[in-house]
């Protein structure tokens, strides 16, 4: 590859690491910069195993702090949002992948905002159907775009769970769900190939100084802030794939 394409490669790995760290927000910018560079299907197969290799350290540092009956009310619909995307995969444009995870988020930032200025009900926020819904959108969302971060933000966010709790249960759900779809990057979409993966250890380093990072800003972060600096970074992101979409 070009020089151009390693440093980008690089810096997105850098920010997934950060990202993975618990600086939400971080992992989204770097999905439409490799987008960018290596199209939008290619980059998908390469975004991927950064994410799962991130994932690893992020769990092994989180993991005590994860909230299971958070993940296991997700991970079914989340199982069957990845279903969903991919038969999707078969019949949109990239262009219409990102349209539509730019309207899912739009959408989840409206109740984003009221549940912010207003608390929702402990009775739907622990509902199952309020789960399955979150988990299926967020599994959409991160089989056609790596794109589930902000969604999963949103039903995590409304559940008021602490800040280490909320690092530690996104790092769980997103290794087993990013694991969970490999196989359909590598044998259905053939995203993932043995080059493409040999790329993505190269990049290893930068996941790492990532991460590095990212724990040592999170512990400065108080909770109140915390939770603006997610809303904040998911209203960046969405607006961004909206623009993208419509230019």
């Amino acid at each position: 590859m070009p020089w151009q394409h390693w440093f980008w490669l690089m810096f997105s790995a850098f920010l997934i690491g950060m990202a993975k760290a618990g600086v939400k927000g971080m992992g989204m910018i770097a999905v439409p910069v490799m987008a960018a560079v290596f199209g939008g299907k290619a980059s998908a197969g390469l975004v991927l195993p950064l994410l799962s290799m991130a994932d690893v350290f992020a769990v092994s540092h989180y993991n005590r702090h994860a909230e299971w009956k958070y993940i296991r009310r997700l991970l079914p619909a989340a199982m069957l949002g990845v279903g969903i995307g991919i038969w999707v995969g078969y019949r949109v444009s990239d262009e219409a992948f990102t349209g539509l995870i730019g309207v899912i988020i739009i959408s989840s930032l409206a109740l984003m905002v009221v549940q912010e200025r207003a608390v929702l009900p402990d009775t739907l926020v622990s509902s199952w159907g309020f789960a399955s819904l979150f988990g299926i959108m967020g599994g959409f969302s991160t089989m056609i775009g790596n794109a589930a971060g902000p969604v999963m933000a949103v039903y995590l966010l409304a559940t008021r769970i602490p800040k280490n709790n909320y690092i530690g249960t996104t790092a769980w759900f997103f290794m087993i769900i990013n694991l969970f779809k490999a196989p359909f990057h590598v044998f259905i979409w053939g995203t993932i190939t043995l080059r493409s993966f040999l790329v993505d250890v190269a990049a290893l380093p930068a996941v790492f100084l990532g991460i590095f990072l990212g724990i040592k800003i999170v512990k400065h972060i108080p909770e109140k802030a915390f939770r603006y600096f997610v809303l904040v970074m998911t209203t960046i992101i969405s607006l961004r794939l909206l623009w993208v979409w419509f230019s």
